[in-house]
């Protein structure tokens, strides 16, 4: 049994698979996931887990070289996009309108569903390189 970092296997496979660029987006219960990405469901109840937790996570093993956030996010949730801020602070973040942000998750190499009930708690995490 794995003793530290991302419990979830198909979590973790997710992010071992990522090359330089790939997408990997993490969303609330709601956000639509379209056909294409690989769908990683851990929604279990109304913000279990919460997208911080699941968010946190994701970032104990993955390098991010941007994010791309809804514009909505900083107007409805400013807590979202404050968190992404502290737990990326030297990561360019990019915002777009909601629905361009969707558009974008159909070329994500996997989705995360999360448990969260807080409108546009969505983001799109850019791989990196750890060289």
């Amino acid at each position: 049994m794995k003793k530290t970092g991302l419990l979830n296997s198909a979590l973790s496979e997710a992010i071992a698979s990522l090359g330089h660029q790939d997408a990997l987006v993490i969303g609330d219960a709601g956000l639509p996931i379209p056909e294409g990405p690989r769908r990683i469901d851990l929604a279990v109840a109304p913000d279990v887990p919460s997208f911080e937790h699941v968010l946190r996570a994701t970032l104990s093993e993955m390098q991010v070289e941007r994010v791309m956030l809804a514009d909505e996010t900083l107007r409805v949730s400013p807590q979202i996009a404050r968190l992404v801020t502290e737990l990326l602070p030297d990561t360019p973040i990019e915002y777009l309108p909601h629905e361009t942000l969707k558009r974008h998750t159909g070329t994500a190499r996997a989705m995360v569903r999360t448990g969260e009930f807080t409108p546009y708690a969505n983001v799109i995490l850019i791989a990196g390189v750890v060289f």
